[in-house]
């Protein structure tokens, strides 16, 4: 038989997985395809969002219709780190006469350099690799022929962009999913699951255009928040209440008991009351999620990486249009530590030349991250 394995974190699984399946089967002539959970994915430092049980129920529904397909409870069960090369080895144990394939996609094939014990890997199971609408694995293959002495398979299979992460920001803001089985979105929503019980409220203070904002601001923030050490979820739920002051006056019932700071301009003030607002009204308590949303249009000095992220989020988002944003995106994606300092120099810079005044802490953070970039080039 022909056997191939298909790990992941399935967080959630969506079309373009079983897609992924049947385009396999079709080109390799696939007897049977195990659809395996990871417990901890190794490149996933915080994690699944759901649980295992969870997204092994949402893989049965979402393979129901494939007879060939059978989910596999192996990496869940077997808890700790899923480590794909002990994988591979105890499905060839199981089908020692079988031939084996390990299926990943275009965007892991970099990392699969990087893996551990990819050779082991690849003495058990052949990889495939599947590629995604823009993505090309050749481009790796003379570097992979190189590494390990063999070359991958490449399923000519052109899939749409989905990613689970964009996913999991739609869920939490109920927005449609065309890219889930009707019956996984079912379950998502009978079992509450990538909800966050401040989201909707919060929301629901803002006006609809605000809340599309947020909504982009969301996207960007937790696409990037993996790749600078943030954890997904803190910059979900800081990027989804950042603006919910921005209509409320401080006359507002809701901020009865709050103090505002003294000479703070207009626009300035909501970040403070959204602060207050997700601690009161929304009963968020992580002190660093408040911080993103305490500093998220004035910026402070000493910023970390999720305050950074959620300023930076709400200052290039999609739906922003102004001279230099394309530059200002371009570093987000490549160093959020130069974007910022750029960020904040374009805005000091600006305020500066139009006579108006640049509010402290901005000035402050500035000053900071000038210092920082200077300390950096020295030491190159």
């Amino acid at each position: 038989m022909k056997i191939a394995l298909f790990g992941g974190s399935f967080d959630p699984v969506h079309n373009e997985h079983v897609r992924y399946v049947q385009a396999a089967k079709a080109v390799l002539g696939l007897d049977k395809v195990f659809v395996i959970p990871s417990h901890i994915a190794p490149h996933k430092a915080f994690g699944a969002v759901a649980s295992g049980e969870d997204r092994l129920a949402m893989c049965r529904l979402a393979f129901r219709n494939l007879p060939y397909a059978e989910v596999s409870d192996f990496e869940i069960c077997a808890s700790g780190t899923s480590y794909s090369y002990l994988t591979c080895r105890h499905f060839k144990e199981l089908y020692p006469s079988d031939a084996l394939y390990f299926m990943v996609g275009a965007d892991m094939l970099e990392d699969f350099f990087t893996w551990k014990n990819p050779d082991d890997i690849l003495a058990n199971a052949a990889l495939v690799a599947c590629r995604r609408e823009g993505e090309d694995p050749a481009w790796c293959r003379d570097r992979f022929r190189a590494r390990f002495g063999k070359d991958f398979i490449s399923v000519p299979f052109v899939g749409e962009a989905a990613a689970s992460h964009k996913l999991r920001v739609d869920l939490a803001f109920r927005k449609p999913s065309p890219d889930l089985d009707r019956a996984v979105r079912r379950y998502i929503d009978e079992n509450r699951l990538y909800e966050h019980p401040a989201i909707a409220p919060a929301l629901a203070l803002e006006k609809p255009a605000r809340r599309e904002h947020s909504y982009r601001v969301a996207l960007m923030a937790v696409a990037r928040a993996r790749s600078v050490g943030v954890a997904e979820g803190k910059a979900l739920i800081a990027s989804a209440l950042h603006d919910c002051a921005k209509y409320v006056p401080l006359s507002s019932p809701l901020l009865e008991d709050f103090t505002p700071p003294e000479n703070v301009p207009p626009p300035v003030m909501h970040q403070y009351t959204g602060a207050y607002l997700a601690r009161h009204a929304f009963g968020i308590e992580d002190e660093e999620v408040l911080d993103a949303i305490r500093y998220h249009t004035s910026g402070r000095a000493g910023m970390p990486a999720l305050s950074k992220l959620v300023f930076l989020a709400d200052m290039l988002e999609a739906g922003r249009d102004f001279a230099g944003v394309d530059r200002l995106r371009a570093l987000f994606w490549s160093d959020l530590d130069v974007c910022f300092y750029q960020a904040l120099k374009e805005q000091v810079d600006y305020l500066h030349a139009t006579g108006k005044p640049v509010y402290p802490l901005t000035e402050e953070a500035f000053e900071y991250e000038k210092s920082v970039q200077s300390a950096r080039s020295e030491n190159k």
